[in-house]
């Protein structure tokens, strides 16, 4: 099938996921501004892929309001990733360079925070590569309207001006959200993803980015 474009998923995808114990340790950092010691179940649950049930079970349980929480917890996530940027500790795929031959608009599209996008960018020197991007900022709202929600798709897509896309993800929240938006989707496979079992089919699957030059050939 032609796609008039293609969006991706940031991390996962492009760049090489955060270690997990910086994010509990960025996420513990927005539960001590408010004074709590959170326990272990707690700092998991908002530490990563947080669900609107699992920030309404930590902040209920301490009493906290969930906008000024989750702002905490955003910000400390994203001056954590940003840390890890800077160090070089965090990097791109080798075969990111294929984005170059990819001959039509491209989009991307995060669940993380919108200021951790603009400077992986930046960083990588791969603005350039989009017409449009999209992360969060550090609000509900938005937290509301990530995916598996397609908002965040369905405002590249007006950006970029065409409803035929193709969205490349690592996660099933990609691959729903792809659904939602009407969509068709490819699952990466990348190493983190070997053993990862999903209950949603894509309508491809690759291993890299350079498999996509087959893919938009079809």
């Amino acid at each position: 099938m032609s796609y008039d474009a293609v969006l991706f998923d940031n991390d996962g995808v492009l760049v090489k996921p955060p270690d997990g114990t910086v994010l509990r340790e960025a996420a513990l950092s927005a539960f001590a501004e408010f004074g709590v010691e959170p326990d272990a179940d707690q700092l998991d649950a908002v530490a990563r892929s947080v669900t609107p049930k699992d920030l309404r079970s930590v902040c209920d349980a301490h009493d906290f309001d969930p906008a000024e929480f989750w702002e905490a917890r955003d910000i400390a996530a994203s001056e954590a990733q940003l840390h890890e940027l800077r160090a070089g500790r965090t990097t791109t795929y080798d075969d990111v360079d294929a984005l170059e031959s990819v001959d039509r608009p491209l989009g991307l599209v995060s669940s993380n925070q919108h200021a951790t996008i603009e400077f992986m960018l930046d960083h990588f020197d791969l603005r350039e590569q989009f017409e449009t991007y999209y992360g969060r900022p550090p609000t509900l709202d938005a937290f509301h309207r990530k995916k598996p929600e397609p908002y965040y798709l369905e405002r590249a897509l007006d950006d970029i001006g065409t409803d035929s896309a193709l969205f490349v993800g690592d996660s099933e929240s990609d691959i729903v959200a792809a659904h939602n938006a009407d969509l068709d989707s490819a699952f990466i496979r990348r190493p983190h993803r070997e053993a990862y079992e999903l209950s949603v089919t894509p309508t491809y699957e690759i291993d890299g980015l350079r498999e996509l030059r087959s893919v938009l050939r079809t």
